[in-house]
């Protein structure tokens, strides 16, 4: 599988997403996701210290096992765990919960260490000097943030000292349903040489196909409660539709829709979405498959509107 780069990491252009593990899947089902990432050629696993209340990292590393130097491991910190971890970004909290994450990873590296969040009570230049200092100790490769706006990313370049470690990546949320980093990080991240990665590519599974015209929402889906209303709005349904219609013109799902016309973004190395079963993982692997063209975007773009 093609790889792309994030700072010094190669990642494959289409990553496994970890959030379910220990919450919507159960533990063997976590570990075989795993697996057949690994034998599709999947080399970038993304989880965070939160994700099944601190078990995602537990089974991706217990599913790693042997084969941890196959993995890029990218996980993040800063979100509230519980009543004693209440997140933040402050050095003291950040090198205990990377040194969590470590133990729970079954690792003594971490590639990718992530804030999940803006922490306005801590200074940047903190932040970034308890970031740099894992680095420096080997602990983390590479650092990234999660839920930044362009003044936060600008504020944080300004706060490197020379020959400090720098965010090299940004995750956000992104998808043909949600294109506000079009206008403001995106460009950004062109321009300072930073990895966007996109969460929700599949806007919640609105871009999966599950959602049709006249049919009922599938039961324990996503969108089943929460936003239900406003994702499910009939001018959402009929783009569905349309994309369908325009993906099966050019012999594609609309899977395949979905991720590569967010592969085909130069500014995105990696498309990370979550799976639940090893089919899943397969349909997954080989959705980047369309080498889409500047003509064929347009056309996805004007049945956007």
């Amino acid at each position: 599988m093609e790889t792309r780069a994030i700072g010094s990491l190669q990642v494959t252009v289409v990553g496994i997403g970890c959030n379910n593990f220990g919450r919507r899947i159960d533990d063997a089902a976590s570990i075989a996701v795993v697996n057949a990432a690994l034998d599709a050629g999947i080399n970038f696993f993304d989880t965070a210290d939160i994700y099944g209340g601190t078990r995602s990292e537990e089974l991706l590393g217990e599913a790693l096992g042997a084969r941890r130097k196959e993995a890029i491991i990218a996980t993040k910190f800063g979100v509230p765990i519980d009543d004693q971890r209440k997140g933040g970004a402050n050095p003291a909290y950040i090198r205990q919960a990377a040194d969590d994450s470590l133990r729970r990873l079954k690792t003594d590296y971490i590639d990718l260490y992530q804030l999940h969040k803006p922490d306005p009570e801590t200074p940047i230049a903190d932040t970034l000097g308890a970031l740099n200092e894992l680095v420096q100790a080997g602990k983390v490769l590479e650092i990234g943030c999660s839920n930044f706006s362009v003044a936060q990313l600008q504020e944080a370049e300004a706060a490197v000292k020379a020959g400090a470690a720098r965010f090299v990546s940004v995750q956000n949320e992104y998808s043909l349903f949600q294109r506000e980093p079009e206008a403001n990080v995106l460009p950004e991240c062109a321009r300072a040489g930073l990895g966007f990665l996109p969460y929700f590519p599949l806007a919640n599974g609105l871009l999966t196909g599950k959602y049709r015209i006249g049919q009922p929402v599938p039961e324990g889906t996503r969108l089943q409660n929460a936003q239900k209303a406003e994702a499910l709005s009939d001018e959402n349904l009929n783009k569905v539709e349309a994309l369908i219609k325009y993906a099966e013109s050019k012999g594609h799902t609309l899977l395949e829709l979905a991720f590569s016309w967010l592969a085909t973004n130069p500014v995105i190395p990696s498309v990370i979405a979550g799976a639940t079963s090893p089919k899943q993982v397969q349909s997954n692997a080989q959705a980047v498959n369309w080498r889409m063209t500047e003509t064929e975007r347009a056309d996805i773009e004007a049945i956007m509107g």
